[in-house]
């Protein structure tokens, strides 16, 4: 087990005019090589969950724990943590500020006391993992496009090589194909270093097609937590708190509604497709049997 999380509360300014509670007894846990989405309409409080996850938020009450040990036992080292669940913000390429591309993913690593040859070893190979070009390596963030710059600053944690990687909104801002690129190779490091992810995202498509688990927060509780398909059955109780399930659950109700089929969790279009094509399927043999 990865991460931990009994009765974890969080206040915004507490004691004072302005006080809100962003999160309310959370408990969660998050197994290792799992691959997590966290959806919520904005101010559900999942981005202030994730800032707990390694200590960037303390908790106003409850304990976070991080493979059986509480994150805020006395001692505790918080670099170390940080070093193996690395977060990579919304808009990171904010925080690209090195001279050149190269020298900015050696950052984190180089802080965690590693020799020379080390870290420049663990940069290159961020980088190659990303898919970023080695031309741009000695080139000025700055010049990057916008995917580019994104896939640097993931390479900048990547580094570091945690074991937990949580991306918030990482496609923001990005076109399709973008968008595809960043995840896709997101999904491949999941796949090949078995690394725990936590994607936090508003897109269902993105969510339905990558994650193999929906944490969905409302108003800093946990609403939802489970397997896209069971999630996404509740489309109308997430539509009524500002959520929506991906086009593909909302054609395939329809579909059934039509009595075309009988199995309306697909929520890929893949998963659609083999389930009209079984509906069909099943409709022609029973149309033969019948003549």
């Amino acid at each position: 087990m990865a991460i931990k999380i009994e009765h974890l509360s969080y206040v915004y300014g507490e004691g004072t005019a302005y006080e809100k509670k962003a999160l309310d007894d959370i408990n969660l846990e998050i197994h290792d090589g799992q691959f997590i989405g966290i959806i919520g309409h904005t101010g559900s409080g999942k981005s202030t969950l994730i800032q707990h996850l390694n200590g960037l938020v303390k908790a106003t009450s409850g304990c976070v724990y991080y493979n059986g040990q509480s994150i805020y036992a006395e001692g505790y080292s918080m670099k170390e943590l940080r070093s193996k669940v690395g977060i990579v913000f919304q808009y990171p390429e904010y925080q690209l500020f090195e001279v050149d591309v190269f020298t900015d993913v050696c950052f984190g690593p180089k802080n965690l006391g590693l020799s020379k040859e080390e870290t420049e070893k663990r940069a290159y190979e961020a980088l190659q993992q990303v898919g970023l070009k080695e031309k741009y390596y000695k080139k000025s963030p700055f010049e990057l496009s916008g995917g580019q710059k994104r896939r640097a600053a993931i390479a900048g944690i990547l580094a570091m090589q945690p074991e937990v990687l949580i991306l918030d909104e990482p496609t923001a801002g990005l076109d399709p194909r973008g968008r595809d690129t960043i995840l896709d190779q997101i999904a491949k490091l999941h796949r090949e270093r078995g690394i725990t992810v936590v994607l936090v995202s508003h897109s269902m498509e993105d969510i339905a097609r990558y994650v193999d688990r929906i944490i969905v927060m409302d108003k800093g509780h946990v609403r939802f937590d489970g397997v896209p398909r069971e999630v996404f059955e509740h489309y109308q109780e997430l539509e009524k708190i500002g959520l929506a399930a991906p086009q593909v659950t909302y054609v395939m109700q329809e579909l059934k509604r039509r009595g075309i089929v009988s199995d309306s969790t697909a929520t890929t279009v893949e998963e659609a497709k083999n389930a009209i094509l079984a509906a069909l399927g099943n409709r022609g043999r029973m149309e033969t049997e019948h003549d």
